[in-house]
């Protein structure tokens, strides 16, 4: 397992646990908008290399549009190399890592990083599978839109640039349901590691993204 000893900076550490589409990167938007968070989502950065076609990201591309985890190795070295950019006592929130328990002790036994906490999005299946299959993105500037909650003005055309509106390749209904197998197949083993260290905070965030914003601004503090 390769480690983050070469960083060389250290920053305080919240993890966010849960499902794709639980919200976890819509929350740690907005509170890097109102406070003095940095958000590291390994999905953003894998799909940027892919778009961008890197070694990295055709390696990540053959995983991802099966519904599989990425390596470890694959993104520990993305963090790694995000992690050394940051300024000293940042608070970073990571969405997406670590996914297994062996991401989690390189993360933890690193005196380059000190995890907090963890916090677990906890929504139904049945609710995942529709926002994640009805998601939509504007594939020049990223803007998400949904075929229910978020239509664009115009079809399949995003209101901010005009680009193309499209469905993710891992958006689709049996990619989906292989997603979330995966994830509560390795996210037991997350949730017990967490709370046997006493560190996990569980919140219901089937409710308004205000209301999650609220709770989270509280724990966050």
């Amino acid at each position: 397992m390769r480690s983050f000893e070469d960083a060389e900076v250290s920053v305080r550490v919240t993890v966010f646990l849960g499902a794709p589409g639980s919200g976890k990167g819509t929350q740690a938007k907005k509170l890097c908008q109102a406070g003095n968070f940095v958000h590291l989502s390994t999905g953003d950065m894998l799909r940027t290399a892919i778009k961008e076609g890197t070694p990295l990201g055709k390696d990540a591309k053959t995983f991802m549009d099966k519904g599989d985890l990425v390596p470890d190795k694959t993104v520990i070295g993305l963090i790694r190399e995000t992690l050394s950019h940051l300024k000293p006592n940042q608070h970073v929130i990571l969405d997406g890592f670590p996914r297994t328990v062996a991401q989690a002790e390189a993360l933890n036994t690193s005196p380059l990083t000190q995890v907090t906490q963890a916090v677990l999005f906890d929504i139904p299946d049945e609710v995942l599978v529709e926002r994640l299959t009805g998601r939509r993105v504007c594939k020049q500037c990223g803007q998400p839109f949904h075929t229910t909650h978020i239509r664009p003005k115009k079809e399949g055309v995003c209101d901010l640039c005009g680009g193309e509106v499209i469905q993710r390749s891992d958006d689709n209904e049996n990619v989906v349901k292989r997603r979330l197998e995966v994830f509560h197949s390795q996210n037991k083993q997350l949730v017990d590691y967490y709370s046997d260290k006493k560190r996990l905070e569980k919140i219901n965030v089937n409710q308004s993204a205000d209301s999650v914003q609220t709770i989270l601004m509280e724990l966050l503090k």
